[in-house]
């Protein structure tokens, strides 16, 4: 009985996409040798445009900024509309970075601090090599594999 109260005083459930001191790896079946940068087209792709956020902004956002802003930016929504449609758009659970064509594609690996804060580490450089070697300290966590064609 009471924990029914606490729940409804506390208002929805906020689902996250954010990992802490973690390291995403790319996925068991990427092809790329190494870090890409998604090809531009007429219309930026959704990795092109976490690609873009990340890249120009390291360790400055967390996963859920860049999923929601990439998300919000595609919808063009208003900046002012953006707290309420951030509340709503994580009322549900939303698919995280190790979905991302970034490190399923394009020889990303993704590093999240101690905050939750992203940078990008492209696969065969000796960064991403010292998170995999385990001489970062991070929990290691696989991208995952495309479904099978």
């Amino acid at each position: 009985m009471l924990v029914g109260l606490v729940r409804k005083m506390a208002g929805p459930r906020i689902h996250s996409t954010n990992y802490f001191d973690t390291f995403i790896t790319v996925a068991p079946d990427c092809a790329a040798s190494g870090g890409t940068v998604p090809l531009p087209c007429q219309e930026p792709t959704i990795a092109a445009r976490v690609f873009r956020m990340v890249r120009e902004h390291p360790y400055e956002f967390t996963s859920d900024d860049v999923i929601f802003t990439v998300w919000a930016d595609r919808r063009g929504i208003p900046t002012e509309d953006r707290a309420k449609a951030r509340a709503v758009f994580f009322s549900k659970g939303q698919p995280c970075l190790r979905c991302s064509d970034l490190v399923k594609k394009y020889g990303w690996g993704i590093h999240a601090d101690g905050r939750g804060r992203i940078a990008l580490v492209g696969i065969n450089t000796p960064e991403y090599e010292a998170f995999v070697a385990g001489r970062r300290p991070v929990a290691l966590k696989a991208a995952m594999s495309s479904p099978r064609k």
